[in-house]
């Protein structure tokens, strides 16, 4: 396992708190003798307990390093200068993590001590109260550092709920799935069990009347072209009832999809799907869900539009996002590759650009046929 400075889930949040620790350093500055090396040695063990606990969150030793951290803001707030609360707002963060109520009202509340008994310590000790400019100084901080947990926490239950209802989500296109392949199964047995069986009785018969009733024989194999032209019409009765994915319903999931990766989403749209064929918003909705999909994973995105328009001749697709746009645009990738594939299937055309992220628009001829749309 490669060594890190923190775990890689984290992305480049926890370097830039690291920020802030050189505010203690520049104050220790002013500082002198041994009160001065204690200060520094204290910073040092508050940069392991800051890295010490993205590691062992969900653990048990995340409550112990957590006091630690507590413990030396509290050192510093009460005996150095109340400057140093400002360094509340590192264990504020991490109390957001629990996510029993009993300890995150512990955490909350030992962080309330933290900030507030060195309030009191100071205004015991220099026997004077703060002044109005004073009070406006630390009071919005000390605000902010107490109610931060709360949002952190908010935020983690909120990243939790969305990873159950994919997982959710996943669970029930498993069982749709399954469903559709029993129903499929029940159906082939329930319309051709029987007149498969009655094929092959009346082959094992037409096989004995040839040699003895060649007249019965030819009326039976006329039977059996009869029943297996009805089975044939049976199969295809069935295969067109497997209804493939709408434009409409791909749409939601879009929505679903686009939603669960945080991303705000805008349709431009109010067109009749009805008056495409079902084969063709088959493809169009596969290729519109393949090009969000592709926006989630690559873009770095937070919003994305999708704008619908039918017009006499063509069905027109644009799909935009606000993300870091398209590097290469001399090679489609897999995923556009096969999209290309799919709308080269109803003469459709796609075309890729960059204006202020990744544009994909998406056009395909809309063919009539006695007066009906195919």
């Amino acid at each position: 396992m490669k060594w890190s400075i923190f775990p890689r889930q984290f992305g480049f949040f926890p370097y830039i708190f690291l920020i802030y620790i050189g505010f203690p350093v520049i104050y220790l500055t002013r500082e002198t003798g041994v009160k001065q090396l204690i200060g520094y040695g204290m910073v040092l063990l508050f940069l392991v307990t800051y890295r010490q606990l993205y590691f062992s969150i969900g653990k048990r030793k995340f409550t112990y390093w957590l006091a630690v951290q507590l413990a030396i803001v509290f050192i510093f707030s009460m005996f150095y200068h109340l400057n140093y609360m400002f360094m509340g707002f590192f264990p504020a963060n991490f109390i957001g993590w629990y996510k029993e109520k009993t300890a995150f009202r512990r955490g909350l509340l030992g962080l309330v001590g933290v900030q507030i008994i060195p309030f009191i310590y100071h205004v015991v000790q220099t026997k004077t109260f703060f002044t109005p400019a004073e009070l406006i100084y630390f009071v919005p901080f000390l605000i902010i550092i107490l109610i931060s947990p709360f949002g952190i926490r908010s935020m983690n239950r909120r990243m939790d709920l969305e990873k159950e209802l994919d997982r959710a989500n996943q669970k029930i296109e498993e069982l749709v799935k399954r469903e559709e392949r029993v129903r499929i199964a029940r159906d082939l047995h329930d319309t051709l069990g029987h007149t498969l069986s009655l094929l092959t009785l009346k082959s094992q018969l037409v096989q004995r009347l040839i040699a003895v009733d060649s007249e019965r024989a030819r009326l039976e194999a006329k039977e059996m072209e009869v029943t297996s032209r009805a089975a044939l019409k049976q199969v295809r009765e069935l295969v067109t009832d497997m209804r493939a994915a709408t434009i409409a319903e791909e749409l939601l999931q879009i929505q679903q999809i686009l939603r669960a990766a945080g991303i705000t989403y805008q349709y431009d749209g109010d067109v009749d799907f009805s008056k495409i064929s079902p084969f063709t918003q088959n493809i169009v909705g596969m290729c519109v869900r393949e090009a969000a999909t592709n926006v989630v994973k690559h873009s770095r995105a937070t919003h994305c539009s999708i704008s619908i328009k039918l017009f006499s001749e063509k069905i027109n697709i644009v799909i935009r996002d606000d993300g870091m746009g398209v590097r290469n645009n001399h090679g489609f990738g897999n995923g556009l590759r096969g999209m290309d594939e799919r709308l080269a299937l109803i003469d459709g055309v796609l075309a890729l650009s960059n204006q202020n992220g990744a544009v994909l628009e998406i056009n395909v001829p809309i063919i009539k046929k006695e007066g009906a749309a195919v």
